[in-house]
């Protein structure tokens, strides 16, 4: 059995999706249900990014290749006393591969979609797992189960783990410092505070256009805060979560240092392409980071581990939402933003639920001092 990633030739109503998972059988033959399925799930939006588009694909590969293996068959749902095909599999993922409970989670979503969908479309007769209900404590709608209208009851899929809620991690005041004044390099330099201003995500801070960054000085946005509209639609290259155009803030200052940056620093790295690059990072070649900011990632982590501090871009967004939260709520008295709803916007969250876990964060911000984050900030990268 074989999982291959389609090409740009694959096309769907005459549209190319390279990238898309294809299992095969060692005849090469297709899985045939399998694949109907990953059409119909993938391509009606069940995954709204097409970057996590192989993970279904490789949890539904490895489940019927741990079939293979012990000799079943993904129909073989009729199984009396013994154990149910999905629920081994779980078993089998904590047991003997010892895989993080999230990541069996989201294989087992996968392979239960498939199941639900198998049996809409009379392939078996039966789901090889129940549903049962199991109270929660509420922090808002999952995308593993159905809220149950009694409050804190949800009915779930039996086979799925309990779900054990770890709160993001986020870099301290004295950490954040460590991190800018250890990157000596400019441009990563400049990268690292841009995640940490802006909160953006790592695909957002890899395909940021030039074309937003311009001198406030000469704008005719006046204040403090400068709005920046990240729109997918408006040819500058720029990629959002789902392609969903907000608005972002970021302070007068700072963006003013970004024009400086653009100018005068940034060409250098712009002269070793003889291509002009939409982005305002490049890389040590002078192009964009590919893979959606992979080598952001890298960079982020080795400057981390040569002062101690395990880091990675996305606690770089959790840093920036714990501080600039505990900041809002301080001074909500004195401002007429919400600080939940302009975080939720800022972040691009689809949820206030999802944006709600910083609240439970800043209750470790002891330190007064941390909640001029943003000011700081700037004080420590000079």
């Amino acid at each position: 059995m074989h999982l291959i990633w389609a090409t740009d030739d694959f096309k769907v109503s005459g549209q190319p999706y390279p990238g898309f998972p294809i299992i095969l059988h060692d005849s090469m033959e297709s899985a045939t249900e399998v694949n109907e399925f990953l059409r119909h799930y993938l391509l009606r939006g069940a995954i709204g990014s097409a970057r996590s588009w192989p993970n279904a694909g490789r949890a539904l590969y490895d489940y019927l290749g741990f079939l293979d293996v012990h000799d079943l068959r993904w129909t073989d749902v009729h199984r009396g006393d013994e154990k149910g095909l999905v629920a081994a599999y779980r078993d089998y993922c904590f047991r003997e591969m010892n895989l993080a409970r999230s990541t069996i989670r989201q294989r087992l979503l996968y392979i239960c979609s498939f199941y639900e969908y198998a049996l809409i479309q009379g392939w078996i007769s039966k789901l090889p797992f129940h549903l049962e209900e199991r109270r929660v404590q509420a922090t808002g709608p999952g995308v593993l189960s159905h809220i149950n209208a009694s409050g804190g009851i949800v009915v779930v899929r039996d086979v799925m783990p309990r779900a054990h809620k770890s709160l993001p991690k986020f870099l301290t005041k004295d950490e954040v410092r460590a991190l800018v004044q250890a990157t000596q390099n400019p441009h990563h330099r400049m990268l690292i505070r841009m995640a940490l201003q802006t909160g953006l995500r790592l695909e957002e801070l890899a395909s940021f256009p030039i074309a937003y960054v311009f001198n406030p000085d000469a704008s005719h946005q006046k204040g403090r805060n400068i709005m920046v509209t990240l729109d997918p639609y408006d040819g500058s290259g720029i990629k959002t979560k789902g392609s969903k155009v907000r608005d972002i803030w970021m302070r007068r200052e700072f963006m003013a240092e970004l024009y400086r940056y653009s100018v005068l620093t940034r060409g250098e790295l712009a002269a070793y392409s003889s291509s002009p690059s939409q982005t305002l990072f490049l890389t040590q070649l002078g192009k964009p980071y590919a893979s959606h900011g992979k080598h952001i990632e890298v960079v982020v982590r080795e400057i981390g581990k040569r002062i101690g501090i395990r880091v990675h871009p996305h606690m770089l967004r959790h840093t920036y939402a714990t501080h600039t939260l505990a900041t809002l709520q301080r001074n909500r008295a004195t401002q007429t933003v919400e600080p939940l709803s302009f975080l939720q916007r800022q972040l691009g969250h689809a949820s206030i639920a999802t944006t709600m876990v910083y609240l439970h964060l800043i209750n470790s911000l002891v330190d007064d001092a941390v909640l001029a984050y943003d000011d700081e900030l700037n004080d420590w990268s000079k």
